[in-house]
């Protein structure tokens, strides 16, 4: 099991280190990375997106409903709870607040589920990849644009107009980040019953499968330009997003009497190290880069020992 997770997540921090030497090595400078992460945000992204939905049919989603239900719980459930304290406790402005709620409530299933699930659990990882995808993909980036759209409207400096017309604006821009269309689209066609050749998708997945390992390696030299940080805000994203989650949803399932490889799927998939796209977005908006950056990078590096402590606790308990 040591080894599975090993030969998982040595790799993901690997390309991370090579970024921050390329930026060391003066190869990469900030504004380069960035051009990395506009690729990544309008093309590679949404294409594997486009391709990991429309294979997975509707049918896998919802034939576990109960992991699909303690999935949404952490990821829809987790985020709207973090928007809120960091918009009204901590006084964050909407766009700086859900990117704070992606980080800690987004983990990076889409890129690593299968391959820490299917060794361990193979009947539940498709569904859990799925259904983690899919929240992601149709629900918190949709949101976490409109909030980004919706705090720069309310920039100093903005043009007042009506309530309704700025939300008009917001969905309009929103909408056409190819991100959320393409996912939506695709979804789209699930539902319809819709499936696309076998070739067809691997047009689509040429490009996509750059997308984790050129995001790490853009995150690697913004980190050397903006140095690693562990700020207060660094650390509780990190703690929050490798331990809190997984650990209130692992104590969730078992209060309700939930036992097996449900549980083991859905905690595995809650710990799994946060997603790239809080920090794409952050480097795509200027807002909060050096906190996303690092916790990425943390969250990513302790994810090797987090990650096996629940799937320990997760195999022993559940």
């Amino acid at each position: 099991m040591l080894e599975t997770i090993l030969v998982v997540m040595l790799p993901i921090v690997v390309t991370m280190l090579l970024g921050f030497f390329a930026g060391w090595h003066q190869d990469f400078d900030k504004e380069q990375a960035g051009v990395l992460n506009k690729m990544v945000l309008l093309y590679a992204l949404p294409l594997i997106l486009f391709g990991s939905i429309i294979t997975t049919p509707f049918s896998e989603v919802t034939a576990n409903i109960t992991v699909v239900l303690w999935i949404a719980i952490s990821m829809i459930g987790g985020y709207a709870l973090i928007v809120l304290f960091c918009r009204f406790a901590l006084g964050n402005d909407y766009g700086l607040a859900a990117l704070r709620a992606l980080m800690i409530a987004g983990p990076a299933v889409a890129v690593i589920g299968i391959p820490i699930l299917k060794p361990i659990y193979p009947s539940d990882a498709t569904i859990a990849v799925a259904a983690g995808s899919l929240l992601m993909n149709i629900i918190q980036l949709p949101v976490t644009l409109l909030l980004i759209n919706s705090a720069e409207a309310r920039a100093p400096g903005a043009q007042t107009r009506s309530a309704l017309a700025q939300m008009g604006t917001i969905l309009k821009d929103t909408f056409k980040e190819p991100v959320v269309w393409a996912s939506l689209s695709a979804f789209a066609l699930i539902l319809l019953g819709i499936d696309l050749p076998e070739r067809w998708v691997g047009s689509f997945n040429m490009l996509g499968q750059a997308t984790a390992g050129v995001a790490l390696f853009a995150a690697g030299a913004i980190l050397y330009s903006y140095r690693i940080s562990l700020q207060r805000a660094v650390v509780v994203n990190v703690a929050m997003k490798n331990l809190v989650m997984p650990a209130v949803i692992l104590g969730g399932m078992l209060l309700a009497g939930i036992r097996g490889d449900a549980v083991a799927a859905t905690v595995i998939t809650v710990a799994m190290p946060t997603a790239q796209i809080a920090f794409i977005f952050a480097v795509q908006y200027q807002k909060g880069e050096r906190e996303m950056a690092s916790s990425l990078f943390f969250s990513t590096l302790l994810s090797v020992i987090t990650t096996g402590l629940f799937i320990y606790l997760a195999g022993r308990f559940g």
